[in-house]
């Protein structure tokens, strides 16, 4: 039953009223009612609330019961890789997708058996440069930016917004969205502000991705 409580808390953390919140059930399920549901259903449901921001519960478990991963090093790489699928370059955001590729960098089983820096680098940084090349990401600190350029969250969203944007030279209208997005201006955003918007721009990155494939 941990997963009906998972859509539920869900339900609460993406402020759904009650008519879109059936609305998406029947949607993805074609059930209104999650009490109607399969167990696998239930999960398809939690898929797509967590591609729409649904964050996991900070209690080691994730809400829907799933243990979060743990080790010294992951919360920097399921962050990277969560940056990775909201630029639309990952399918797949599940940890175990995660874990699968830390192995190819490191040949080390699991995120939670990286314990030395060296090990995480490797990780890190192939990640990082796949970013880059990929998703378009310019991890640099220029020094005569204003200081907000400077934070992950600023780069992967100006990456996001190029990507939806391809023609786009200034920044003004990213900064009118990011403010939208968040009611306040973009030199006031906290990192869980970026995560918001991140989440927000990955939702389009990959509707405008499935729309071009389709």
């Amino acid at each position: 039953m941990r997963s009906l409580a998972a859509i539920h808390v869900a339900k609460k953390q993406l402020g759904l009223d009650d008519d879109t919140y059936r609305s998406k059930l029947t949607n993805i399920t074609g059930k209104a009612s999650a009490k109607d549901m399969t167990e696998d259903e239930r999960q398809k449901v939690l898929t797509v609330f967590r591609d729409e921001g649904f964050a996991v519960a900070e209690n080691g478990r994730r809400p829907d019961g799933r243990p979060k991963l743990t080790g010294r090093f992951a919360a920097k790489l399921q962050a990277l890789w969560i940056a990775a699928h909201n630029l639309g370059i990952v399918e797949n955001r599940d940890d175990a997708a995660l874990i699968a590729f830390v192995k190819r960098q490191t040949g080390i089983d699991h995120v939670r058996f990286l314990k030395f820096p060296d090990d995480a680098r490797k990780a890190v940084e192939a990640l990082k440069a796949w970013i880059a090349r990929v998703g378009g990401v310019d991890w640099s600190d220029g020094k005569l930016r204003p200081h907000y350029t400077r934070t992950d969250g600023y780069k992967i969203a100006w990456a996001q917004w190029r990507k939806l944007n391809p023609h786009a030279t200034s920044t003004s209208a990213f900064l009118a969205a990011v403010k939208e997005l968040t009611g306040i201006p973009v030199d006031q955003c906290s990192k869980d502000d970026w995560i918001t918007v991140m989440n927000a721009f990955g939702r389009r990155v990959r509707a405008t991705k499935r729309k071009a494939g389709a």
